[in-house]
């Protein structure tokens, strides 16, 4: 009678090696979406998570072991975007109650409106 006693011969013998399989699929997944998310910074930090649970059912002396894989990681960081909303309800890049002084010449007020 072979006797199985290390966790690593259990897991890898689960659903004939494929859970093994698939959970260094995961992993070397994870790794590479948590490298693309620093962008090459030396400094720049990601953490993820790969986790391995197993659901064991014992029947009598009988024993049935069923894996599960769940990876996180952290979605990619967006930037935002800084509008001054106008009265009609659209968009602008420039502040409404302030001249822009760089559009060019414009024309002179009447004397009366001043």
């Amino acid at each position: 009678m072979q006797r199985i006693r290390d966790a690593q011969t259990i897991i890898g013998a689960l659903e004939g090696g494929d859970l093994a399989q698939e959970m260094s699929v995961q992993i070397t997944g994870a790794l590479a979406q948590l490298k693309e998310l620093t962008g090459g910074r030396p400094k720049a930090k990601a953490k993820g998570k790969v986790v391995l649970t197993l659901d064991i059912e014992v029947e009598g002396s009988q024993a049935t072991i069923t894996g599960a894989i769940e990876a996180k990681v952290p979605k990619p960081a967006r930037g935002s975007s800084f509008y001054w909303v106008l009265d009609d309800g659209s968009l602008s890049t420039e502040h409404p109650q302030q001249m822009n002084m760089f559009a060019g010449p414009r024309p002179l007020a009447a004397a009366g409106d001043a």
